[in-house]
């Protein structure tokens, strides 16, 4: 019989000062020296299940516990968190709570040494940690200079240089690029293999983990209401959409051939590979055949001009080198690269929060280097990757009112536009909360909402969908879809490329502070040393397409199962 990491016995949680139980009859067993992954909508529960095992729950933040948890052999209830923080690491959702040191070398070091751990094994735990986490030759960079992919990569390398037994993961890879993703999720399938460790991540994404993890847990309303095999439930789409999964782009494909009769059930794919070999069965030989349809653009204003610039943090660190482009009126793009490729640094420039170090941009016809954020305003809004560094009144409505005071709009259509924007983004209700109170995501929204209600003619959005489950990126999504349908040019910084093939119009892919490819979706995805020089993988649909070997690229799940159903009814009709 397998032994038991993590044993929890009818648990329920209240925090101090509230009656909502936010856990509530919670039965949990995980295996020793497996990976187990939990998932759920934002508000089921899982970060407060995370930090329960080693105590951080009740001891730090207060609250109610009822029930039992034994992890790594140990009551949670009768041993410090300093105790169990020796055997089971928790890495937060916001790699910010979690930095202490100034340098990386100091911050990968700072748990060995609360632990006296000999100064030559703390050596050797920093560099394979920071190995581990492509964060090799970082060694003396400052942490306040890392983007927010580095420092969610350099909490995850103090954790590994602790070395424990048990590692919990809240959200590990929202801020990682897909392959950096890859990275660290592979780092944990080796640790939990040649290591024995036993690894629990929550997780909104669906792709990284549906084929390294063991077991899925699925939190609903405050219960464990699914738990099993991953390929089990990522098949059952029923189940995925009623719980607020985001399904996986191959098996959106599998399940409408499914529905269709062409497979059964179990045949449903839910890798690129198995998705390639069920076509090419179906097919027996016959060509598919995708046309896409592409929306003439015609004359269009130019918004953005970025005329060879360059950018240094100081003398030695060139972070923008010689970059040339123009984003015309209409346009919806995508700025994509891997962690520190200087996105969010050229981003920046546009609002003139940072100014060339050579060369021009004018926005609007106006020269930014000439000019400051405020007076930008109302030409480009910008939307900063982390929340916290945008919020700063005392309830969301207040937030959202600042911007609009310097507008001189009445009260009343002020009111109009903060709850027609609340409406849209779902935080209405909290319309009167201190935004601090609320989670990462709902944060999120807030500063969303904060620059959308000035309706600027531009809008730079910096990761909009970090720390979003499937129903807000959903949510998210179609709010700037509308928004660029009424008129709205949309330049937005992201790593999710499943919301780049469905969403935006071009990319600009960056690499080391140079742009590597320009252009549409369907050529950019085509371009894959462009793509693998900026650390980006391209998602299932863009690749399965291009392992079919079709003609025009399908970037969507309804794009290539279209075009596949097409071609098998005809088929069947043909041979009645």
């Amino acid at each position: 019989m397998a032994n038991n990491a993590i044993e929890i016995k009818d648990l329920s949680f209240t925090y101090k000062n509230s009656d909502v139980e936010v856990l509530k009859d919670v039965d949990l067993s995980i295996e020793e020296g497996k990976f187990t992954v939990i998932m759920g909508r934002t508000g089921a529960g899982k970060t407060t299940l995370a930090m329960l095992p080693n105590g951080i729950i009740p001891q730090l933040v207060e609250g109610t516990v009822k029930g039992t948890i034994i992890a790594a052999g140990k009551d949670s209830s009768k041993y410090r968190v300093q105790t169990m923080a020796r055997e089971i690491g928790l890495v937060l959702q916001d790699p910010e709570t979690q930095i202490f040191g100034r340098t990386v070398d100091e911050d990968t070091a700072f748990g060995p040494r609360n632990y006296l751990v000999p100064r030559d094994e703390i050596k050797e735990r920093i560099k394979s940690a920071l190995n581990k986490v492509r964060l090799d030759g970082y060694e003396k960079r400052q942490t306040s200079q890392l983007s927010g992919g580095e420092k969610q990569r350099l909490a995850i390398a103090g954790i590994l240089a602790m070395d424990p037994s048990i590692i919990i993961l809240d959200e590990p890879t929202s801020e990682l690029d897909p392959i950096g993703r890859e990275e660290i999720y592979s780092t944990m399938v080796s640790l939990q293999k040649d290591q024995k460790k036993t690894v629990v991540a929550v997780e909104h994404s669906s792709q990284e983990i549906s084929e390294k993890a063991d077991n899925i847990v699925v939190l609903s309303d405050a219960h464990v209401v699914w738990q099993g095999c991953p390929n089990d439930f990522f098949r059952e789409l029923d189940l995925v959409e009623k719980y607020g999964i985001k399904p996986l782009p191959v098996s959106k494909v599998g399940w409408e051939l499914y529905k269709k009769g062409f497979i059964p059930k179990e045949e449903i794919p839910l890798s690129v590979d198995d998705a390639y070999a069920l076509v090419v069965r179906l097919l027996d030989g016959r060509k598919l055949e995708f046309s896409p349809v592409e929306a003439p653009k015609g004359e269009r204003e130019k918004l953005i001009e970025v005329s060879d610039v360059h950018y240094k943090y100081d003398k030695s660190k060139e972070a923008l080198k010689g970059i040339s482009f123009d984003i015309y009126e209409g346009d919806y793009v995508a700025l994509i690269g891997q962690n520190g490729a200087g996105k969010t640094t050229l981003a920046k420039h546009f609002n003139s929060l940072f100014k060339p170090t050579s060369g021009r941009i004018l926005v609007c016809g106006k020269d930014t280097k000439n000019e400051e954020p405020n007076t930008l305003a109302e030409q480009i809004g910008y939307v900063f990757q982390n929340p916290d560094n945008q919020i700063f009144s005392t309830s969301v409505y207040k937030e959202m009112e600042y911007g609009l005071k310097a507008l001189k709009l009445s009260e009343e259509e002020m009111s109009k536009r903060i709850h027609e924007i609340a409406r849209l983004l779902g935080i209405e209700k909290v319309l009167d909360e201190h935004p601090f109170s609320l989670g990462k995501g709902e944060r999120q929204r807030v500063a969303v909402a904060s620059i959308l209600v000035l309706k600027p003619k531009i809008l730079v959005v910096d990761e909009p969908t970090t720390g979003q489950d499937w129903d807000g990126i959903q949510n998210m999504m179609k709010l700037i879809d509308e928004l660029h349908a009424n008129g709205t040019t949309i330049v937005m910084i992201t790593h999710d490329m499943d919301v780049v093939a469905t969403h935006a119009n071009r990319v600009i892919v960056m690499a080391k502070g140079s742009i590597v490819a320009d252009g549409s979706v369907r050529d950019v995805f085509k371009q894959e040393k462009a793509l693998k020089d900026a650390y980006v993988a391209r998602p299932q649909i863009p690749e399965l397409s291009e392992r079919l070997g079709l003609q025009g690229m399908a970037l969507t799940a309804q794009e290539l199962g279209g075009a596949l159903i097409a071609s098998l009814e005809a088929s069947r009709e043909a041979s009645r």
